[in-house]
């Protein structure tokens, strides 16, 4: 099982990765550059070559993720012109660290047409994977439906996807507390969701998953991370998604508040003991 939680670079990326392994974990996010700012980084290529060769002697795999102004469906041309670049600098970094995507949301638009919003995000996409040339991919988040109609159904995902100039290059993220939050799961085990994925092909293509539980009852629309098995998403439900066979090779990442003692270590074991694999002591 690939299991891991998000985890700072402020040390450079090759201590993140020590770091994650350190609290017995082999899966981990994390931001290649500032998440409040769109400018580019030149980054430690050293460092970033040291990340990727211990994450490959160790069996660890990570993504990254955008910042958070970041936007493929913006009705700003020039923040849309930005975001191209930006993402293209995170992919860049991405593949350095060995990375296996950038995830990016699904996008927010705010103008009178809502199709422009979805015009919008194939164009920007489409710019970015005919520049890219490398191994890792887009990641293309699902959403909460708190700040935007889009991106909260698998129909959406795969169709923004199949748009898009050289799909191969798109994967997905799929975000549970978003999910949950949108109103598309309930929580509850053998949820349709899976089926509609599995048959539109977004499963096939998924890369990550951000297990978060949800502070709110399903269908509320409010983005708010939970720790695992203190939110309302309950743990039927995720013992279901965690052991279900087309999740076995995917890596769960969580976005949640620390533990007690500033770790993920607690909430690592309870999603073991979810998995029916380790011991809550």
């Amino acid at each position: 099982m690939r299991l891991g939680f998000h985890v700072s670079t402020r040390g450079g990326y090759a201590q993140a990765a020590r770091k994650v392994k350190q609290l017995g974990a082999n899966a981990f996010q994390y931001f290649p550059k500032n998440p409040r700012s769109l400018a580019l980084k030149t980054p430690d290529w050293k460092d970033a070559q040291r990340c990727a060769a211990f994450c490959t002697d160790h069996g660890i795999v990570s993504i990254a993720h955008s910042p958070y102004l970041t936007n493929v469906a913006s009705e700003d041309a020039e923040l849309r012109a930005r975001t191209v670049q930006s993402l293209l600098n995170d992919l860049e970094i991405a593949e350095a660290c060995g990375s296996l995507g950038v995830v990016v949301h699904f996008g927010v638009y705010k103008g009178a047409d809502p199709l422009e919003g979805y015009r919008n995000a194939v164009l920007t996409l489409s710019a970015i994977t005919s520049q890219w040339q490398g191994n890792a991919k887009l990641l293309i988040e699902n959403q909460a439906g708190d700040s935007t109609f889009m991106g909260t159904t698998m129909e959406e995902l795969a169709q923004i996807r199949s748009l898009s100039i050289d799909p191969h290059k798109i994967g997905f993220c799929l975000d549970t507390c978003h999910l949950f939050a949108s109103g598309g799961w309930n929580g509850s085990p053998e949820a349709e969701w899976l089926h509609k994925a599995k048959e539109l092909g977004v499963i096939e293509h998924l890369t990550a998953v951000h297990l978060n539980d949800s502070v709110y009852p399903s269908g509320e629309k409010r983005d708010r991370h939970a720790r695992i098995g203190e939110g309302y998403i309950g743990e039927a439900g995720l013992s279901w998604l965690l052991n279900h066979p087309l999740m076995a090779e995917v890596p769960f990442v969580l976005e949640t508040p620390s533990d007690a003692d500033g770790t993920h270590r607690l909430q690592l074991e309870r999603i073991r003991r979810l998995r029916g694999v380790g011991q809550v002591d």
